[in-house]
């Protein structure tokens, strides 16, 4: 029965049932009820306090764990539970995958209203930690504190690490983060420290001022550390950090700052300033070198980016005599890794910087028959491209998790390709752009892809092909 309060309601002895999307667990009242729990395993027992209460449906937080659940695992980050990451780590990888595998062929059925006649197994990635090549930490003047702490009167320091669940303004300071490999956790401390012992300000972010912002960390698996350190506002110890940490890590081999003074931390439309050390770094694959810049795009598991390309490949069955449209085609990782089994290729991309590094890789991989274009994929990407540029037999798409813009579902229906190959980081918005697709093109293969262990995200590839009309 529910206890109330003042404040809230707790539901006690709750069983959890199962998983559901968005990294929840399902639970059910006495009465029926759905209640969706964060940071649960299927077969704990757990007393619930309620965040929000809908008429069909509930949401709360555990704030007890009766009985654990006999396949509930340590969580191995000392942050579970308060960072907003990872939040899967009690639940055995096995579990995650099947999950996964649901939530795709529930997401393409439910929500697309499609046909899924052949739906393999998901990829697993071989790393479940330290798989991320890529990270991104803000700042803040005053770091997120939990319940606890503040009760203990814990002082109000800054903090540098990841923002807490959807508040926008509040980042939890982080001691040791598993997702990339060293030296990521040991930069962001010196950093802090440096900071800290020599005045530097961290960023407000409510007020927008401060001196340091955010930081971007990027590694390849051959050893290569970019790292981009954000400032809100120039100051005179700023060339000393930067000095300071290129000394303590050698390894760092792009070291790179930029001044933004906006309201948000988004760093496309300003300029990165090569302090020290070389323009790029480079990751390869199958033979091929993709140079990676500040504000370059790449899969950020490296080792699972090389299966989700080859499944696309694989879904492009390609002969040698096609013309290939790869569409937000980032710096033509995907281009470049089908163009030997196509006559040519078209990228498409909205950011200049990852074209012009598409442009480089395709010179430096010797390959002359892709050709690279900037610009809105909506404005691109129109009949009169399409004459000029020869119809395409195959389409990849890879967009962005908004999917695509329904202008761009239109001119690629009017192309008509054989085959449509969709690479989704999103399958909520991928089923709902094949659906428009539905009446002319059948799914004809599914692959999910865990890119990102221990979290709800995954990866799926789709193949369509389109409906001979008789």
């Amino acid at each position: 029965m529910p206890r109330h309060s003042k404040l809230d309601i707790i539901l006690e002895n709750l069983v959890i049932e199962s998983v559901a999307a968005e990294g929840k667990a399902i639970a059910h009242t006495p009465e029926g009820q759905v209640v969706f729990v964060g940071f649960a395993v299927p077969g704990d027992v757990v007393d619930v306090r309620l965040i929000r209460k809908k008429k069909a449906w509930m949401e709360g937080s555990i704030i007890r764990l009766v009985k654990p659940s006999e396949m509930r695992l340590e969580p191995f980050c000392e942050h579970f539970g308060v960072c907003g990451g990872c939040r899967w780590q009690p639940l055995p990888y096995e579990i995650q995958l099947a999950a996964k595998q649901r939530q795709v062929y529930d997401q393409l059925t439910r929500i697309g209203h499609l046909k899924v006649p052949v739906f393999s197994p998901i990829l697993g990635s071989e790393k479940t930690v330290a798989y991320r090549n890529k990270l991104e930490y803000s700042a803040s003047d005053k770091r997120w504190m939990t319940r606890e702490e503040i009760d203990a009167g814990a002082p109000a320091e800054p903090g540098l690490g990841f923002h807490v669940g959807k508040f926008f303004d509040k980042v939890l300071d982080i001691r040791h983060c598993h997702l990339q490999p060293e030296p990521t956790n040991a930069i962001r401390l010196f950093i802090k420290r440096w900071c800290l012992e020599h005045g530097v300000t961290f960023y407000n972010i409510r007020e927008n001022y401060g001196q340091l912002r955010n930081m971007f960390i990027r590694t390849t698996d051959a050893g290569a550390v970019m790292l981009i350190v954000c400032f809100g506002e120039d100051f005179p110890e700023r060339e000393a950090l930067l000095d300071a940490v290129a000394e303590a890590f050698p390894q760092i081999s792009s070291l790179y700052y930029v001044l933004n003074g906006k309201k948000n931390d988004t760093i496309g439309d300003l300029e990165c300033i090569l302090f020290r050390g070389e323009e790029a770094i480079y990751e390869q694959m199958e033979g091929l070198r993709f140079k990676i810049g500040p504000k370059s795009f790449y899969q950020t598991n490296t080792g699972q980016a090389y299966n989700l390309y080859k499944v696309a490949r694989g879904f492009a069955a390609l002969t040698g005599s096609e013309t290939v449209y790869d569409l937000y085609t980032g710096t033509g990782t995907i281009a470049q890794f089908v163009s030997a089994g196509a006559a040519r290729v078209i990228g498409i991309e909205y950011v200049p910087e990852a074209i012009e590094d598409a442009k480089v890789n395709a010179a430096g991989n010797g390959i002359t028959n892709c050709e690279f274009f900037a610009g809105d994929m909506k404005d691109i990407l129109t009949a009169d491209f399409i004459t000029e540029h020869g119809r395409p037999d195959v389409v990849i798409v890879d967009p962005p998790r908004a999917g695509m813009h329904p202008d761009v579902v239109k001119t690629i229906l009017e192309a008509a390709p054989r085959r449509i190959v969709y690479v989704s980081c999103n399958p909520a918005t991928q089923a709902r752009d094949m659906e428009m697709m539905s009446g002319q093109y059948e799914i004809t293969a599914v692959q999910p892809v865990d890119m990102f262990p221990h979290t709800f995200h995954v990866e799926n590839v789709c193949r369509l092909d389109r409906i001979q009309q008789e």
